[in-house]
This record gives C-alpha cells, structure tokens and sequence, in this order.
C-alpha cells in the first residue's frame, strides 16, 4: 500500500509509519493527526507533494493528508470534525482534509471526496501528528530586532502576496535583503515560492512547523509561530526586512487577535494594505484606525485600474503605491524610514 500513496507536503516529513484501520472508527482527529485516505470522487482536484508538484487526483487514489480547519472566504469552510468520521473532503491542495461547512457558490467543482482508511501511527502505535508545537519559541517582544512589514488587505484576494512580492523585489533593487514569511493561511508552498522568485532572499510560512492551517490556532500559538519563523529568517537569511504576510481579511478572526495585540504590533515596523476597490480602501483604512493603525501606503488590485485610483485619490491621503511603483523601490526607503507608524497609533490590546 505505502508505495502506491501519494503524500500530501504537508505530510513530507513523515517517513516510517504503520496504518491503524481501527482507529477509523474510534478515533476523534485532532488538527495535524495524519490519515490515509482513499479518494471516492476526485472532482478534478489535485495535491501539492513535498517537492511542490501538483499531482493529478483520480477515483481510488490512496493519499496521505492530515486534518486541520480551513478558511477561505472565495472556495471553502471546513474543520476538523468533532467526532470519529469516516467521509471526509480534501479542503486545500496542501493536504489539509477535513469536513467541509460552506463553499462559496461561485466554485465550479467541489472539493474531493475521500473515506479514511485509518490513521499513521508510529512504532508505539500513538497517531503521528505534523505540528512540531514543541520547537516553536515562546514570543518575547524585545528579541524581534528585524524591520517586519506586515502585508494585509481587506479579504482574500484583494492583492496581499502579489503586494509583498514586488515589495520584497522593490526593497532588493534598492539594496536591502528581505525574507517573505506568511504567518497565517492555510498549507500550499505557492506563495513563498512566488515571493521568492520576485526577489526575496527567503520564504518560509506556518507550515515549516507542520501547521496545516492556523485557523482556530489560539492567540498565544499565533505569537510563537510568529517569533519562532521571525528567528527562522533571521538564522538564514538574516534580513533587513522581514516582509509578513497575514491571511485573508483584517476582519477574520486571526488576523484581528493579531492586529489588536499591543505586544505583536509594537514589533511592527510598518504596515501596508492591499484593497480590492475603492470602497474597501475607505472602509478598511477607517477599521484600522479603529484598531490604532495607519499604513505607510495601500497597494492591491484597485490599482490595477486608473479609475479606480482616482476614486480613492479623491478621498484618501495614504500614498498609492501600484505594483511599479513597488517594484521600482524610489520611494519605499523615505515611505519606510522617514515616516514609521508612530507608536501611538499602533494597536491597542
């Protein structure tokens, strides 16, 4: 069986194992316990391996995947179910399964469907778990030295990677080292191997500790995860800015325990936000200084359209940065060190 399964990446570090069917039955999944699975009705959807190929998923397949909660506003809910389950749905590429709540209606194809077969156990027959919680280092404000720009934006595709990435290569042309670290999300390598290729010196997210999503993650992991892949970048890379990306909107429950911690945003150097319209622009700048914040500059798919930035232009003073202006870099250095988000208007816990 084992060298017909085809291993999800977030699954990539699990080698030997044993495959417990029993537990099918009485086991309640926790997020990272790793099943087998077979695949009962493909519906086109594939999985990221540990090298970052797309394999193709096709009825019968048999997949190593681990549970975890998914949150993505334009596909899918999903959670780790409460309760021993035995059909379950392939809720992200990177391997993440779960049981599906919602799916936004303008998808075209539900996600896959599987059975769990049974769970990996190792030698002592106990479930193997991805989450590596034990080498996350406890959060301590003082120790993060690095300028971190945090990269966030109104919802889910309003524009926060592509923002970070042409941020990241603007910062290098100008002579500055960077590392892309998404904090927050859910498993899939797409977005630091993008970064990375615009210019980053470094991408790292969530799941170098096994974290198959943060969504539901407690405000306390949230702070290790985050000081733990802060002293990763620096380790490797040690840059002069830490580009961090938080996932989906400022409303989402992660992304708020983050940015109304007075802890985590005093390690803030600078902010940016990414829109999807001019409304959103207005609506979400005005959230933000409810929360004690103001941006250097707002940045995302508005700018893709003039018309769109005149609208904001007309009623909006935070500089416009578009993706050339980015990538060009003149004007980061005086937007970054002239003029850094005054401590008084960071957030407030």
């Amino acid at each position: 069986m084992k060298t017909k399964i085809k291993k999800a990446q977030i699954c990539a570090a699990i080698e030997s194992f044993e495959v417990n069917v029993e537990l099918s039955n009485t086991y309640t999944p926790k997020m990272g316990d790793v099943g087998i699975f077979r695949v009962v009705m493909a519906n086109s959807a594939a999985l990221m391996d540990g090298h970052g190929v797309a394999r193709h998923l096709f009825d019968e397949d048999i997949i190593m995947a681990a549970f975890g909660n998914r949150y993505a506003t334009s596909q899918i809910e999903g959670y780790v179910p409460d309760q021993p389950t035995i059909n379950c749905q392939l809720l992200g590429r990177g391997g993440v399964v779960g049981s599906m709540k919602t799916l936004n209606a303008t998808v075209r194809n539900q996600p896959a469907e599987l059975e769990l077969l049974g769970y990996a156990v190792d030698a002592n027959g106990t479930v193997m778990n991805t989450i590596q919680a034990e080498q996350l280092t406890h959060f301590s404000p003082r120790k993060i030295k690095t300028k971190v720009i945090l990269s966030i934006g109104t919802s889910m595709d309003s524009g926060k990677t592509t923002t970070a990435a042409y941020l990241c290569a603007g910062l290098k042309k100008n002579g500055y080292s960077t590392a892309y670290v998404k904090l927050t999300g859910t498993a899939f390598p797409k977005d630091a191997r993008f970064c990375v290729d615009r210019g980053a010196d470094l991408g790292i997210d969530f799941a170098h500790y096994g974290f198959p999503s943060t969504f539901m993650c407690s405000e306390q992991t949230l702070l290790d995860l985050y000081q733990s892949l802060v002293d990763l970048a620096v380790a490797q890379a040690n840059p002069d800015y830490i580009v961090m990306e938080i996932a989906d909107g400022i409303l989402q429950r992660e992304t708020a325990l983050l940015l109304n911690n007075s802890r985590f945003m005093d390690t803030v150097h600078q902010v940016i936000f990414s829109c999807g319209d001019s409304m959103g622009v207005q609506a979400g700048l005005d959230v933000l200084l409810q929360m004690g914040i103001r941006p250097f500059a707002i940045s995302g798919l508005f700018t893709s359209s003039e018309l769109l930035i005149q609208e904001v232009e007309r009623v909006c003073s935070t500089p416009i940065l578009r993706l050339s202006d980015l990538l060009d870099g003149t004007e980061l250095t005086y937007l970054l060190e002239e003029k850094p988000m005054p401590l008084a208007l960071r957030a407030v816990a």
